[in-house]
């Protein structure tokens, strides 16, 4: 079985350089050997999430509670490079942004193949050129101006740790036989291993992935197998892959330990990605009723109870199975020209991670440079000279189901400004994702794709029943409709008319249709040009 490039893919400067005859060949045989399972897991979510709306709730397994009773196993000991992660910065692996990232003082960057990147060609080439430089301290860029960025040399690089696409998420420029298209997880970590693993081993360095998007226990095996072969095949030890796994959807906050259980060779911890959550716990829950009807997006705050639930949880299995629990992202941006704005976004950061160390996590995500010294502030202070806080096993924790399903206790109420928000972000950022740029500056916040889709669901589930706003009206397609109008019309100039125009169609389409549609990536991806 031979991998190839698909016709009509756009030529990217250095292609030739990582997509090898040796590349492309480990890339068939991840393939050949679990393509087919992938396919079954991804299948198996829609089971599972119709079994939920049936049941108009989730439970955690009955099938796996040998695992969560047997309190005597427990993930491998952290790598050294792994050991104090107290701050992490997030972002796209654009080679400027990717830069500013490592010389941020950060102890890691997350370097995103995913929510913060659209998938063109370009981007996946260019990502995986980015990594293969970073691993070897090469990496450098010039920009259009004549600046020049390179790596620091008079203190520590963030350390790399990359987040493939999750396991939905297609490669159309890739041809597999017997496939319509590659599998994007298994590219990403397939050329990231191929070309750097030997050389990252050697250091003690990786590799090490963020993994998201997991739905279950059993995605958490394949992964562990991938990693198994992927080491058999570039001849580093057994074990020296690493991951953490992101819990942000609703079921696998039911399976977190046997998350940890099934990658226990491998895992590091579990990252509390709060907004892919939410947006989880919409779509998940969306056929159960208005119980768990949400209010305004920017109401929902980390304080709501089920979120509580569900960020204790995480830090006390994290704690008792010697993993790390790891802090969701702030998104807020600073501002180097206004005073007033940069002193809010700072006050939030600071509020957030100081909730987020208090409660046992062993640090957290920024997506700024200039936020890490305010969240290492933070968590110098809790954690003063130890790395980490796997000491605290927080007994104390108790969560039942009903309080990780407990949406209606989230205070505030749906707004006319809530519903205009949710459209003005999702179409601004839909059309920058579609221009090619997956993490993008929207009203002083970093946007990602996890926070257009909860700007998206929150809409269609508010259409779908008919929630009466502050002003007595109910959201209705109609209504919606208007307001699509409205707000695109109020962006104006500020998007290209062409990119406004498909964005606004798609969300019209992804906001109203009667099928809700898993991923606003999927159909996003069908109008990718490159």
């Amino acid at each position: 079985m031979t991998v190839t490039v698909a016709a009509g893919a756009p030529a990217v400067p250095g292609e030739d350089e990582i997509l090898t005859d040796e590349a492309l060949a480990l890339l068939a045989d991840l393939h050949g050997r679990f393509g087919v399972r992938r396919d079954q897991l991804v299948a198996a979510r829609l089971t599972r999430r119709s079994e939920i709306g049936a049941a108009g709730g989730a439970d955690f397994l009955a099938s796996t509670a040998a695992v969560r009773e047997d309190r005597n196993w427990q993930v491998a000991p952290a790598p050294p490079a792994l050991l104090d992660r107290r701050v992490e910065i997030t972002g796209p692996t654009e080679p400027k942004l990717a830069i500013n990232a490592m010389n941020s003082g950060a102890k890691v960057w997350l370097a995103d193949l995913e929510d913060a990147n659209t998938p063109h060609w370009r981007n996946v080439i260019i990502g995986q050129q980015v990594l293969r430089d970073a691993a070897r301290g090469t990496l450098a860029f010039t920009s259009p101006d004549g600046r020049e960025y390179a790596l620091r040399t008079d203190g520590p690089l963030a350390l790399p740790v990359v987040r493939p696409r999750g396991w939905h998420l297609d490669e159309r420029h890739l041809r597999v036989p017997g496939r319509a298209t590659a599998i994007g997880a298994l590219v990403d970590v397939g050329l990231h291993a191929f070309h750097n693993a030997t050389v990252l081993a050697e250091v003690g360095n990786g590799p090490f992935y963020y993994l998201p998007k997991t739905e279950s226990h059993l995605e958490a095996r394949l992964w562990n197998e991938v990693f198994g072969f992927l080491e058999e095949r570039t001849g580093i030890p057994p074990g020296t892959i690493r991951a953490t796994v992101l819990i942000e959807t609703l079921p696998a906050a039911f399976e977190m330990e046997e998350i940890l259980y099934e990658l226990r060779e491998r895992a590091v911890g579990l990252n509390a990605g709060r907004w892919d959550y939410l947006f989880s716990a919409i779509k998940t829950l969306r056929d159960s009723g208005e119980a768990f009807v949400l209010p305004d997006r920017n109401a929902v705050t980390m304080t709501a109870p089920f979120l509580r639930a569900y960020t204790e949880l995480l830090v006390s299995t994290c704690h008792q199975r010697g993993a790390h629990a790891i802090g969701g992202m702030s998104a807020f941006i600073p501002s180097r020209r206004d005073a007033e704005v940069n002193a809010r976004a700072l006050e939030k950061v600071r509020a957030d991670k100081l909730r987020e160390a208090g409660d046992g996590f062993d640090g957290s995500w920024v997506a700024h440079p200039d936020l890490v010294p305010v969240c290492q502030e933070v968590f110098d202070e809790a954690l003063g000279s130890w790395p980490n806080q796997l000491d605290r096993l927080r007994d104390d924790v108790s969560v039942s189901a009903a309080d990780l399903l407990d949406l209606a206790a989230t205070p505030g109420e749906p707004t006319e400004a809530g519903l205009r928000n949710n459209v003005d972000v999702a179409l601004r950022y839909l059309a920058a994702w579609l221009g090619g740029s997956g993490a993008v500056a929207i009203h002083s916040l970093m946007e990602d794709a996890a926070t257009a889709e909860i700007s998206r669901s929150q809409v269609w589930q508010w259409v779908r029943y008919g929630v009466r706003l502050e002003t007595g009206e109910r959201v209705t397609r109609e209504l919606v409709r208007r307001i699509i109008d409205e707000e695109a019309a109020a962006i104006g100039d500020a998007v290209p008319a062409d990119r406004l125009a498909q964005a606004t169609a798609l969300f019209s389409r992804l906001a109203l249709d009667e099928e809700f549609v898993d991923f606003l990536t999927l159909p996003a991806y069908d109008l990718v040009d490159g």
